[in-house]
């Protein structure tokens, strides 16, 4: 209180009615405590180990915090930090938010002014000076609040904290190859943090853009564990309508992979489509910066990953090109692959490679001479579409005879 006015009220008056709001001020905290349960009857208050109200202790106190600041003259009326924090601590365990806290110290602070206002009138303090003994109440109501809102983001990060190592628990539980633990452990774990277990499941890996890089908002039910190096992220019912697309808002930016649905029994071996395609990303095998679906990259992830045996099977099947020069195997290796994957003749060959029919025919009668009948075998022709399409998802056909 170092506003001129009030530095103005004689000491005496001062003191006088200081005395007078302390002699009520357990008076007038029952007053406000008794408003505050006709105001709000459903508000549940915590009550002290002695069984008293921790309102009452705190609202009494506040009051006594404030009229011992008018004698003092120390300046800005020190709020009693610690009830009011946990006022707020208490709002933040209930999953309250703040709004309704603050309408009671409003209240409060009403009432209390009330009561300020005679006992100034029976003092005779000047009306400037009550007019700045009200502003000061209202600077004291922010102090209140300020220390409410601390205790609620204290209690608000430490909820954060803990659904997060339960969130983190589950998931590894989920995650189990050969889970023992019956189904009810999978579901108290997951009703501890509000999950529902879904019928079907996707697990991702994530590759984070940066160090620091902020969590995706995925939204809520889907989970998702930050902690780990590459994080990763579960997808209840992920064929639910619009989820695909909010995940790729979500992640923009981050790249990784989203293995297939699956049973929720088996949502490790959706994990592991996602390490591998994750593995073939960091490859360079499938492009960053996005977040892929496994189902999407069927081929690469079956046949990139199998170098050594598709190599295998390459020297078999391509031998016949043995004797080419390079210009002329990656010719034929890529008219053999047309005509493959059309079925077709040398008019849709010529079509799919982008050269003349007659271009196609000598192409396609050369092949016939270097691999005979075996090419109108459907698992030899099988065996070589495999292989082809192999070396073209490793960078095209131009070295062909590198898998010889």
């Amino acid at each position: 209180m170092t506003r001129p006015a009030w530095r103005e009220v004689p000491q005496p008056q001062v003191e006088q009615f200081a005395s007078l709001a302390l002699a009520g001020a357990g008076g007038l905290a029952q007053e406000i405590l008794r408003e505050i349960r006709h105001e709000y009857p459903h508000l549940k208050l915590v009550e002290d180990e002695s069984g008293e109200p921790m309102a009452l202790v705190g609202i009494h106190r506040a009051i006594e915090g404030f009229v011992h600041n008018l004698t003092s003259g120390t300046g800005k009326p020190r709020v009693p930090t610690e009830v009011f924090q946990e006022f707020g601590r208490g709002e933040g365990v209930s999953g309250r938010s703040l709004d309704s806290l603050q309408a009671i110290y409003r209240l409060g602070v009403r009432l209390a002014w009330r009561r300020f206002a005679e006992i100034g009138q029976q003092v005779d303090i000047a009306a400037p000076a009550m007019y700045e003994l009200a502003e000061s109440g209202f600077e004291y109501l922010d102090g209140l609040v300020e220390q409410s809102v601390r205790g609620y983001a204290e209690s608000a990060a430490r909820r954060a904290s803990e659904r997060l190592r339960l969130q983190r628990q589950l998931i590894d539980l989920l995650l189990v190859e050969h889970r023992t633990d019956p189904v009810g452990t999978l579901a108290e774990r997951a009703a501890r943090i509000g999950w529902e277990l879904p019928a079907t499941i996707a697990v991702g890996v994530l590759m984070r853009p940066a160090r620091e890089a902020v969590a995706p908002a995925v939204g809520q039910g889907i989970l998702l564990d930050m902690e780990s190096e590459q994080p990763r992220i579960v997808i209840p019912e992920p064929d639910t309508a619009g989820r695909s697309d909010m995940l790729r808002r979500a992640t923009a930016g981050w790249s990784g992979a989203i293995g297939p649905p699956v049973p929720l029994a088996a949502a490790a071996k959706s994990l592991r489509w996602a390490e591998a395609a994750v593995q073939l990303i960091e490859d360079d095998l499938l492009p960053g910066g996005e977040v892929l679906h496994c189902t999407e990259r069927t081929e690469e992830l079956v046949l990139l990953p199998s170098e050594e045996l598709i190599d295998a099977v390459a020297r078999r099947c391509l031998a016949p090109l043995e004797g080419a020069g390079p210009v002329q195997a990656r010719r034929l290796a890529e008219t053999l692959l047309a005509w493959i994957e059309t079925a077709g003749g040398a008019p849709e060959v010529a079509h799919r490679l982008g050269v003349h029919p007659q271009t196609a025919r000598y192409r396609l009668r050369q092949i016939r001479e270097l691999w005979g009948d075996v090419i109108d075998d459907p698992d030899r022709r099988f065996e070589m579409l495999l292989v082809l399409r192999a070396q073209r998802l490793r960078g095209g056909l131009s070295d062909v005879t590198g898998a010889l």
